[in-house]
């Protein structure tokens, strides 16, 4: 009671206090009330509204274009009509991200900015496996939104989806993390999701996730639930994985992926205590290596724990997969490994799965048991063509005649060679002997047969 006394003549006092101020602006209190809007005067230029049009292909079967039939028939057409949404990304090119199902069969697509402004798009690329899209346009007085790092989210932390859900523009929903690196989802092919309670619906697709610094975190791409929803499970593209491939489609057009050439698999409790995995806890399950791959030139075998990648912990098979498809062909990925509970550090090289592919299916010559790729580099003003060797198989004729990797052919039967397939013509028509001329690091050109 003593205390309660204490409270009531305290809020006595503060109510006398502000009744001698009535009339009077109380100054101090609006300025300190907390706002979003500070940080969303800062994104909510980069933000756009993506109207298309197009035809639904006949024979596609996915579920949007089935859901874009459907509607049509509503009108006895097989065209559509979308909306969506986007977040600029290069101001001074006129670069926007959104989804690759936003934009996905459009024959049109209309871009309204934030200040109204209705402007007509052209498609740089997308990619379907990770629902990236990046469209252009030709505006001025654009503003481009800060990439953050989406590495850094923590569950918990707090975000804002913008974009135009049901078509109305400028829409700000906000909540939290709730989740990260979703995946095994089924709604596409690579996934590592941020899983948010700010509200997600159809239109908000290829807006803005963002932290509270106004920060780019993450591209809007589904919701799960009914239509309209609130069930307050919204996943985004992470920023990172954007940034990425984004870079890609604008110099290439599409997304070039790379491979270890290894199968994984997560690991489950049953799996661990049964191949007594104690010290794999967190790590994915190496169940395959495939011969002459990078995987096996780095001396990765099955059974094999990866327990790191990049220097992070690996929670998932599909991290590793998303990690090994985005970065680039050629590039090194350290990896931390357990074998019979020892860590060991292995530095795989990223290959295109195409040459690999390509390696596999080409028939057994002089060259069987190397891995090869195109090389041409300019050096001292010299430009150097030819094939270069990134993995040779101890037990191959080739090692055991002296090639290693790093080397590069130049010519083969004193023809120059200048690609893969080049190369394995020549070997096929030489069976017993083939003379190689090779460029070894800064120690000059060199011959050397490969004969059994």
């Amino acid at each position: 009671m003593k205390h309660l006394r204490h409270i009531s003549y305290g809020i006595l006092a503060l109510l006398l206090a502000i009744t001698c101020y009535a009339g009077k602006p109380i100054t101090g209190i609006a300025e300190t009330r907390p706002s979003l809007a500070p940080m969303l005067q800062k994104i909510m230029p980069t933000i756009v509204n993506i109207s298309v049009r197009g035809e639904v292909p006949a024979d596609s079967s996915s579920p949007q274009d089935k859901q874009r039939r459907h509607n049509g028939s509503k009108n006895n057409s097989r065209f559509f009509e979308d909306l969506g949404s986007g977040v600029i990304i290069d101001a001074e090119n006129g670069y926007i991200v959104t989804n690759a199902h936003v934009v996905k069969d459009a024959q049109s697509i209309t871009v309204t900015l934030s200040d109204d402004r209705s402007m007509r798009a052209n498609v740089i690329g997308y990619d379907p496996p990770s629902d990236i899209a990046v469209i252009k346009i030709a505006a001025k007085r654009l503003k481009n939104a800060i990439y953050g790092d989406s590495d850094k989210l923590k569950v918990g932390d707090f975000v804002c989806a913008i974009g135009s859900p049901f078509g109305l523009q400028k829409t700000v929903t906000s909540g939290v993390v709730s989740g990260l690196e979703r995946n095994d989802l089924g709604i596409e092919s690579f996934e590592s999701f941020i899983q948010t309670d700010a509200s997600i619906n159809p239109g908000s697709s290829g807006g803005a996730l963002v932290n509270m610094q106004g920060e780019l975190v993450g591209i809007n791409t589904a919701f799960i639930g009914l239509i309209p929803s609130s069930s307050g499970i919204g996943l985004a593209i992470p920023s990172n994985m954007t940034k990425n491939i984004v870079e890609q489609i604008i110099k290439y057009g599409k997304v070039k992926r790379g491979t270890m050439g290894i199968t994984i698999q997560n690991i489950t409790p049953a799996l661990a205590e049964a191949m007594h995995l104690k010290e794999a806890e967190g790590g994915a399950l190496v169940s395959q290596v495939i011969e002459g791959s990078p995987a096996a030139a780095a001396g990765l075998h099955p059974k094999d724990v990866i327990i790191k990648i990049m220097g992070k912990s690996v929670h998932s098979a599909a991290q590793i997969t998303n990690v090994a498809s985005l970065a680039n062909i050629g590039s090194k990925v350290t990896l931390q490994v357990c074998r019979d509970n020892k860590l060991i550090n292995l530095e795989p090289i990223i290959a295109d799965p195409e040459d690999l592919k390509k390696t596999q299916e080409a028939p057994k010559n002089l060259l069987s048991g190397l891995w090869l790729k195109n090389f041409n580099l300019l050096l001292d003003n010299q430009q150097i063509k030819g094939v270069e060797v990134l993995y040779v198989d101890d037990a191959s004729v080739a090692y055991s005649c002296g090639l290693r990797p790093t080397d590069v052919i130049l010519t083969a039967a004193n023809q120059p060679v200048t690609t893969v397939n080049q190369l394995q013509a020549i070997a096929n028509k030489n069976p017993k002997q083939l003379l190689l001329e090779i460029k070894r690091g800064l120690s000059g050109n060199f011959f050397l047969v490969l004969e059994e």
